[in-house]
């Protein structure tokens, strides 16, 4: 096959130059061609001739040479070659050509241009198939196999890994990759070269040497490309293992996707570092759907995928089904460990169980694993968060007595640091004195979580104190503790004293950093200086020191605060020139101030900046402005910006659309207000609450019944809205249109729920108070014939009107009817 193959492919090629040298027509990238066929070149994936020399070749594809016609086909139909039939006939396949069906090589060098694992939006059928709502499979339990796992881990030890990070070709190969900017075919060619010389050890230290883990991910795949290289299995672990550090779950899917298809041997510790990367990512369905394709993948489990999966169930607070895992596991014979019981131990704190924590730590012993110090350590921060220090106390005791472990300055460094955070500055305090009793020696880090606690309930006397304290026995502050106190007498609003301690940072020797300042500026804007906070914004460098978007947002919520919001935008516009990008909340804050303040056209600029900026916008940003308009009236510009929307793919929603109802309705532009409900509804948006009392009030205040009659039928048809004809009659009886409303009572009579009996009240109270208690009458009339009984006290109240106003019989009636209906009457006159 294969020679058949050479022979077909060199016929072609050959036919091609010789006709092209017949005619005078010779390229150089004709030229190299025949070099190449000439050459011991051939392709990697079968061994027909390899012309793909586009990156060791002076060709440019955006020349005007004439390549072969024979390069304007897909990588795999000039090798006539299916990337299925390699995969059963056990052959490799390149990790790009599982990725892009429809390879083309690239000229030049392309390290890390198109391998970006988070382009793939392709759905993993293994992981991504059946309902959404289905219960965890757990099927992949009944592989287990103990006497299997034993053999295999008796006949198959692991090979340990070598740290290789110190070789002088892993080295100068990292530098390479740092300079991958700058990338020429003679880089790469070195490049090149060195990974043929690495052995899979190395190559894995070059993969964790990197900073960033994607750069990591793009060399694995711009590795597995070259000619005469093949990545070992240890390199795949190892990529898998770094992934499971990260959010990147597209790109560990990948990786274990080329690993089955090259059929790699897969472990369950590579399936739990799939699982743990989605768990990272939010993708906690995700997650547990590996189990299915492990199972159907035959790979058996062990502790460590079970420990994982509990762990991710907890996460997605499926407690209950991590519980049933557990027995499950067990029932098979996979007998837990401590990582197990800690997991159960802090799914049972997040449940806010810790009673069950307790007794779980206090039974592990009886089951065979003894507990640790995480395990205390878990209930022990429950339990500080709480302020239920006399309980962590207990445990401490027990932890020392039963469990034979003794707290150290871990121990204590941990509850001083849960009490400090969450406050309890007191408490915090207390467990500092003990640690020091028993001999057990605070750094400043220590010092600082309790600073920072009185900082925060605004003791600043005792925060003072405790500095002082530090000074006393040589333990100096650091900036972190230094730049709590600021935070603390900013907060209850001494600037003054905040800026002292600023001046004595510089007097020891500390630089304030960007949290100080921005603690500062923070407590310039809280009393009404936020010019004076912009004025040392601006300064900043002139003080040698950065300012973040935290310290960009604090100042322009100030500004904006104040009123001054043209000083706010211009500052959003350095923010933006300094590459700092607001989010659309705090832009949408600053387009409601304009428009409060009547400028909807300085909010419409200031959007329009903000965007050709590259700022994002979104529709609550055009809805902002679009209200802005209606308000001040200046409809033409609020539907001008509707089609702006359009323009922009920023498409309205049912709040857009019921602003703009909302102003056309106050106008009295009634069939332009029509035409907005119905484009609403053709476009599938679903009217609210707030849509139908915006159409129901302006259309009842104008007396337009018929036309909102006509208008709710087909809002109706579109989704059901049980009050929306009570709220018809109710909004009319406002109005003082009380015979419109009574046209409108055989709607509401329909159901004859409790809510139609209190519209029926609002209306019969509305024909009494005009002096109409024969209308009244016949609107209780007809709650009586829907067997609606209508409330008493009015009723008799109407009756005595009737009776007044010589109506006895009407009035007598009435009474009658609660006394058919088995109601007794209190006493009246």
């Amino acid at each position: 096959m294969r020679k058949t193959l050479d022979r077909a492919f060199k016929s072609r090629v050959f036919n091609h130059f010789h006709k092209r040298l017949d005619v005078g027509k010779v390229s150089p990238f004709d030229a190299e061609i025949a070099g190449c066929l000439a050459s011991d070149a051939f392709c990697p994936k079968c061994r027909c001739k390899n012309v793909i020399f586009f990156s060791s070749v002076n060709y440019n594809p955006t020349s005007n040479l004439d390549p072969s016609p024979l390069l304007g086909t897909s990588f795999e139909e000039r090798c006539d070659f299916d990337d299925s039939e390699a995969l059963d006939a056990g052959k490799d396949v390149n990790a790009e050509d599982i990725v892009d069906a429809n390879y083309e090589p690239k000229s030049g060098c392309h390290f890390g241009e198109s391998d970006d694992p988070d382009e793939d939006v392709e759905s993993d059928e293994e992981m991504e198939r059946g309902d959404a709502n289905a219960a965890v499979e757990l099927g992949v339990l009944d592989l287990f196999d103990r006497s299997r796992e034993d053999k295999e881990n008796k006949n198959e030890p692991l090979e340990e890994a070598r740290d290789e990070s110190g070789h002088p070709m892993v080295r100068e190969t990292c530098k390479l990759i740092e300079l991958r900017h700058m990338w020429n075919q003679k880089l790469e060619g070195e490049l090149r070269r060195l990974l043929r010389r690495l052995n899979s050890h190395q190559v894995s230290a070059v993969l964790r040497s990197q900073s960033d883990e994607r750069i990591a991910v793009n060399f694995f795949y711009w590795a597995d490309r070259q000619w005469r290289y093949r990545h070992a299995p240890q390199v795949y672990y190892t990529m898998l293992e770094l992934l499971s550090k990260t959010k990147l779950s597209q790109s560990s899917r990948r990786v274990l996707r080329l690993m089955i298809r090259r059929r790699i041997t897969r472990r369950p510790q590579d399936f739990a570092h799939l699982m743990v990367s989605y768990s990272r990512a939010g993708k906690l369905r995700s997650a547990m759907r590996v189990l299915n394709l492990m199972q159907k993948d035959g790979c058996a489990p062990d502790l460590c995928i079970c420990n994982t999966t509990i762990h991710v169930l907890i996460m997605a607070k499926r407690f209950e089904k991590a519980l049933r895992f557990l027995d499950r596991m067990q029932t098979v014979g996979i007998i837990p460990d401590v990582v197990t019981y800690n997991c159960l131990i802090k799914g049972f704190c997040d449940a806010n169980r810790v009673g069950d924590a307790k007794k779980m730590i206090r039974e592990m012993p009886l089951k065979g694993s003894l507990p640790d110090k995480i395990s205390y350590y878990t209930v022990i921060s429950f339990l500080c968060k709480e302020k239920r220090v006399g309980e962590v106390r207990d445990l401490l005791k027990e932890m020392k007595f039963k469990a034979n472990l003794i707290p150290d300055p871990v121990t204590y460094s941990t509850v001083i640091h849960v009490l400090s955070k969450h406050g309890h500055a007191d408490e915090a305090l207390e467990f500092f004195r003990e640690s020091e009793e028993n001999g057990f020696r605070v750094d400043k880090v220590g010092y600082s979580a309790i600073v920072h606690a009185f900082c925060l309930n605004g003791r600043m006397e005792e925060a003072k104190e405790i500095v002082n304290e530090m000074l006393s026995k040589g333990c100096l502050p650091d900036v972190v503790t230094y730049s709590a106190v600021v935070n603390g007498f900013c907060r209850i609003g001494k600037i003054d004293q905040a800026r002292k301690m600023l001046r004595h940072m510089y007097k020891n020797g500390y630089k304030p950093n960007t949290v100080t300042y921005t603690s500062l500026l923070n407590g310039l804007c809280r009393i009404g200086s936020s010019l004076e906070a912009l004025e040392m914004l601006n300064k900043s460098e002139e003080e040698w020191w950065t300012p973040s978007v935290v310290t960009y947002s604090v100042v322009m919520h100030g500004l904006r605060r104040e009123g001054k919001l043209k000083e706010a935008c211009e500052l959003v516009m350095q923010m933006l020139g300094n590459g700092f990008f607001p989010t659309t909340v705090e832009i949408n804050l600053l387009i409601h101030a304009l428009c409060m303040d009547g400028k909807p056209g300085d909010a419409k600029k200031f959007m329009e900046d903000c965007q050709s900026k590259g700022c994002t916008i979104n529709v609550v940003n055009f809805t902002t402005v679009i209200h802005g308009f209606c308000k001040e009236g200046d409809l033409e510009s609020a539907l001008s910006l509707l089609d702006d929307m359009y323009l922009s793919n920023r498409h309205p929603d049912v709040v857009t659309y019921t602003v703009l109802v909302d102003a056309m309705g106050k106008k009295g532009k009634f069939e332009k207000a029509t035409e907005l409900v119905k484009k609403m509804l053709h476009r599938g948006f679903i009217p609210t609450p707030v849509t139908y009392r915006t159409v129901i009030h302006r259309y009842c205040e104008k007396g337009r019944v018929e036309d909102l009659l006509k208008l709710l039928e087909k809002m109706l048809g579109r989704q059901e809205f049980g009050t929306a004809y009570n709220q018809v009659i109710e909004k009319l009886c406002v109005f003082g249109k009380y015979d419109e409303a009574y046209k409108v009572l055989g709607k509401v009579l329909r159901t004859a729920s409790k809510s139609d009996a209190r519209t029926c009240h609002i209306l019969m109270e509305g024909y009494m108070e005009k002096g109409l208690p024969l209308q009244s009458y016949k609107v209780a009339c007809r709650m009586f014939h829907r067997n609606l009984i209508p409330d008493m006290k009015l009723c008799q109240k109407l009756s005595s009107k009737l009776i007044a106003e010589g109506h006895s019989g009407e009035g007598g009636w009435l009474l009658i009817k609660f006394v058919e209906r088995g109601l007794t009457l209190p006493q009246h006159q």
